[in-house]
């Protein structure tokens, strides 16, 4: 049965951040709120949690995961970013985007999108994500709640603990979070291409949603 967390929305309790780090590292699978919706969330390193979020969302190996990271310094670590890459990442993080990017050696195989190499990232801007972020000192591996058949990411807490209690071992609550999913953006081609919109702003790449 998970774990139940209420957390400060915006100075989240340092004991709690420090259980919910210490929960991931031991294999645990989590759902917490972001700067968008809420998102299930794992270490990269361990293969057996990648396969219950896919189990969880109901999809297959080519889903793109989405890496959370600190900055643009930890994106850089685990994506291929060139000079022009760099600067729409700097201008529009942190925020509610998340950019398909090039993984590089330092991300296991597993995670990647298996023909394309590639993986989302972003850097979220919400307290208790940065702050979890920060306790572990590296990224998380995430992927929007959104069930199978669903139109819209679950946001409620309590909810998300009535139906997914006995599937994660980690809920954390910190006020509300919208239903609305990031921004995804693809960036591999050298021209941003749109692939979901979402809360993110598209004016800063020059695109539209028609």
């Amino acid at each position: 049965m998970a774990q139940y967390f209420s957390l400060h929305p915006e100075h989240p309790q340092p004991r709690l951040i420090r259980q919910a780090a210490q929960i991931m590292r031991a294999g645990g699978l989590v759902a917490l709120p972001t700067d968008s919706a809420y998102a299930l969330a794992a270490l990269t390193g361990d293969a057996s949690v990648l396969a219950r979020i896919r189990q969880i969302r109901g999809v297959d190996e080519r889903h793109h995961f989405t890496l959370m990271c600190r900055d643009l310094s930890e994106i850089a670590t685990y994506a291929r970013v060139d000079n022009a890459q760099y600067r729409l990442l700097k201008a529009t993080t942190p925020g509610a985007y998340t950019f398909i990017l090039e993984g590089t050696k330092e991300l296991p195989r597993r995670v990647l999108h298996p023909k394309r190499k590639t993986i989302g990232l972003r850097v979220p801007d919400h307290p208790v994500v940065s702050a979890l972020l920060e306790e572990l000192n590296e990224p998380m591996l995430t992927s929007t709640l959104l069930l199978p058949g669903e139109d819209l990411p679950l946001t409620d807490p309590e909810e998300i603990r009535d139906r997914l209690a006995k599937q994660v071992e980690l809920i954390i609550e910190a006020g509300y979070c919208g239903p609305e999913a990031t921004t995804v953006i693809d960036l591999t081609s050298g021209v941003p291409e749109l692939v979901r919109a979402g809360r993110g702003d598209l004016a800063p790449f020059g695109l539209t949603a028609d």
